[in-house]
């Protein structure tokens, strides 16, 4: 298969320093991470062969089946390639395979992707696949489940079937478009709105999310309407508002994986594993979901820079405090988390025009203590010396949109309110930590 170049310009990293982006800068990293996933995937293959996996030979046709689909249906295989969680099963079978303990991470599974892009392109395959727990996972389209007393592996045949495609596995047969579920087959929902924005709740693979402890079952119909009505109301503002964040979103993110909410708040998280994944607890609301593509946005967008060019140096083991967090942070943790909530203030710089009364006064103390505490970690990384020099320039970009961000009016009641929450955090902080110096 085709793999493609991984470079990411000058302009690019220096748009992206300021805390910015858009749709030019977005569309290099994303090419990056599709390189990666190739790799990874022509890596699985040729790693279960070095091995001796019993999965070696399945997985070496669905390689060739993939390279085979590419020249009649590349669209399809690349979707498939690009799905976060392909990725993260990827990347966790290769290493598996080099670490000489592939027991868990099945290479064999690569069959699957075969599947979903034949089915994809209304084209007639047969696949030998692997059965876990009874069930075949399809990344990006869903799960079937199979008759009792199926094998460890079993053939699934793809038939072309109108405007969809048919699928055979050991006497059940389904069809997967349009999507919906019927008995042996659980189909992943989409939440689309329009303009632009098309997502996958990935409450299903096994590889959806890296914390197994944390990801939520299969959302109930309820529950996904009223993430479908928070999506809605979180476009709406990000497109009226915000339309640098609704570029990235629009091409960066592609999946919502459902995790549990923690005893107070809410929850969200971008990990390595899954780039276009944003894993989150149930949204409140608009506002607040819009504001949690900011976040995870720019953690999706650094994370694919820093996986081509690294801001930091060698971790020494130094850890310092995040006004964000409960933790005592690491060089790097520090960087993913200053520039989050570098992309929090720009939100809410923006935001608090358009909020009234009681929801403009809390918008005003979310840019206040935000912004604040983004410009004090950056002092911290920029004094710490745990940057290369990459580092330093980028932090240091970051630093003058952050005094940009500095100069936008709030009141005196919204700062006070913010040095009381800073200093309340900071109190507890000490208290969960003694011994480290919070500086």
């Amino acid at each position: 298969m085709r793999l493609g170049e991984r470079e990411v310009s000058d302009t690019t990293v220096l748009t992206l320093a300021a805390g910015e982006g858009g749709a030019d800068a977005v569309a290099e990293l994303s090419a990056v991470q599709r390189v990666k996933n190739r790799l990874l995937v022509r890596g699985v293959a040729a790693g279960a062969r070095s091995a001796g996996h019993p999965g070696a030979a399945l997985a070496t046709r669905a390689y060739d089946l993939l390279a085979d689909l590419e020249g009649e249906a590349g669209e399809e295989v690349e979707r498939v390639l690009r799905y976060p969680a392909v990725g993260a099963w990827a990347w966790r079978t290769y290493r598996s395979l080099a670490g000489g303990n592939a027991t868990h991470d099945d290479p064999a599974q690569l069959g699957a992707l075969a599947v979903v892009a034949a089915a994809r392109a209304r084209a007639a395959c047969r696949v030998r696949l692997p059965v876990h727990d009874g069930a075949i996972m399809l990344p990006s389209l869903g799960r079937l489940t199979l008759p009792a007393g199926t094998g460890d592996t079993i053939d699934v045949t793809v038939r072309p079937d109108g405007d969809g495609a048919e699928l055979d596995a050991g006497g059940l047969t389904v069809r997967v478009h349009p999507s919906g579920d019927r008995p042996g087959w659980q189909a992943l929902h989409r939440l689309r709105v329009n303009p632009g924005l098309d997502l996958v709740v990935d409450d299903l693979d096994p590889y959806r999310w890296a914390a197994e402890e944390v990801a939520e079952p299969r959302l109930e119909p309820e529950r996904l309407r009223a993430w479908g009505e928070h999506l809605e109301g979180a476009w709406r503002v990000l497109i009226a508002h915000h339309r640098t964040v609704a570029e990235e979103v629009g091409l960066a993110v592609s999946v919502l994986t459902p995790i549990k909410a923690p005893e107070r708040g809410q929850n969200s998280a971008s990990s390595r594993e899954t780039f276009g994944t944003i894993a989150m607890s149930d949204p409140w609301d608009g506002v607040g979901l819009a504001a949690t593509f900011a976040h995870e946005i720019q953690h999706a967008k650094l994370t694919a820079l820093t996986e081509v060019i690294p801001l930091t140096l060698p971790d020494d083991g130094r850890r310092y405090y995040a006004p964000w967090r409960d933790d005592p942070r690491p060089v790097y943790g520090l960087l993913q988390g200053s520039y989050a909530y570098l992309g929090v203030a720009e939100f809410w710089r923006r935001q608090h025009r358009f909020e009234r009364e009681e929801e403009a006064f809390r918008a005003r103390v979310e840019l206040a203590r935000w912004r604040r505490a983004a410009y004090a970690v950056t002092g911290t990384l920029l004094a710490g010396g745990g940057l290369n020099e990459r580092g330093e320039e980028f932090v240091a970009r970051m630093r003058k949109t952050l005094e940009e961000c500095a100069a936008e009016p709030v009141d005196s009641a919204a700062e006070s309110q913010a040095l009381r929450e800073a200093e309340h955090h900071l109190d507890a902080w000490r208290r969960r930590n003694p011994g480290f110096r919070a500086g």
